[in-house]
């Protein structure tokens, strides 16, 4: 350790000693009553003190006053460097920000809330890539139909539900099964129509959160289509963050959760720092006599000085 280390850490002994002074400092910048008793000092370099004083002002449980003050080299007077309001070890301290879309949660949205939507959210996509092919292994490509017609199918009697459970390649039961219609009854047209009242009940077009939307689930990028006949009139939700996440809604149904409904701008770049070579900033060689924190001193103070 350096002799100049050692130094630094030990505080010095006229600016350790210069409570009054750090104490005024901090009465001056605070509000009446607030500086409370001595609690500590600590050294930050040579010649250099920071006194600590407790905070009685509401609001700021551990929190201190921290007055800096120090010392020119062989000089005998103390001035004053800063006043600061610092957080102590046991502070209150106010909660890290979040930004509001993070802080959102699922079950937020009401209705004529608007959730704007980021221009680069990756839930959303353009609908004119093409990449919802069908695979070249899927049931619908073409070159799975161009199989299906080369190969002979024999009709096995009886419905798909009496059928062996690993139908005969090329059978009629082997094609229902790919194509997932393997099923002995479907619903009828009654309990479609059932099905259909009971979504449009819960997320229709009147509904209040459709009332209040300032678009239908028709144009949202968000919604999912479902197939069959009630995909004309209805599909899946896939926002978290609005009500009707995971469930069937109406396609006039709307909430303040819509893609397009507003899209959050991007933000504002700072500008580019300028420097100015060309000003020159005049700075007297020697500061004015009243210019110091200090009152200037007599001649018989003058004496005691040292030389820098």
């Amino acid at each position: 350790m350096s002799a100049a280390t050692t130094r630094s850490r030990t505080p010095d002994r006229l600016c350790a000693e210069a409570v009054d002074l750090a104490r005024a400092a901090a009465e001056e910048a605070a509000a009446p009553g607030v500086v409370g008793e001595h609690v500590g000092l600590v050294s930050e370099g040579d010649r250099v003190v920071t006194h600590f004083f407790e905070c009685k002002e509401l609001g700021y449980r551990g929190w201190r006053w921290a007055a800096t003050v120090a010392r020119a080299s062989r000089a005998k007077i103390v001035t004053l460097d800063e006043v600061v309001l610092l957080p102590g070890p046991d502070a209150l301290l106010a909660p890290e920000w979040v930004p509001w879309s993070e802080r959102l949660r699922p079950g937020d949205l009401g209705p004529g809330d608007l959730l704007p939507t980021d221009q680069e959210d990756l839930r959303l996509e353009p609908g004119y890539l093409g990449e919802e092919e069908p695979p070249p292994n899927s049931v619908v490509s073409e070159d799975m139909a161009e199989l299906a017609e080369a190969e002979d199918a024999d009709v096995s009697p009886g419905t798909p539900a009496v059928q062996p459970t690993v139908p005969v390649r090329g059978s009629i039961a082997a094609l229902a099964e790919e194509l997932g219609m393997r099923r002995a009854r479907v619903l009828s047209r009654y309990g479609l129509h059932i099905a259909a009242d009971r979504w449009e009940e819960a997320f229709g077009s009147k509904t209040p959160m459709a009332q209040a939307a300032p678009a239908t689930c028709m144009s949202c990028g968000f919604l999912t289509p479902i197939g069959g006949s009630l995909g004309q009139a209805f599909g899946v939700c896939a926002n978290e963050f609005s009500p009707a996440d995971g469930r069937v809604v109406s396609l006039s149904y709307g909430c303040g959760g819509h893609s397009e409904a507003a899209v959050m701008p991007k933000p504002p770049q700072p500008a580019v720092p300028v420097i100015d070579e060309m000003k020159v900033d005049v700075f007297p060689l020697r500061p004015s006599r009243d210019s110091g924190s200090v009152p200037e001193p007599g001649d018989e103070e003058t004496a005691e000085l040292g030389h820098s």
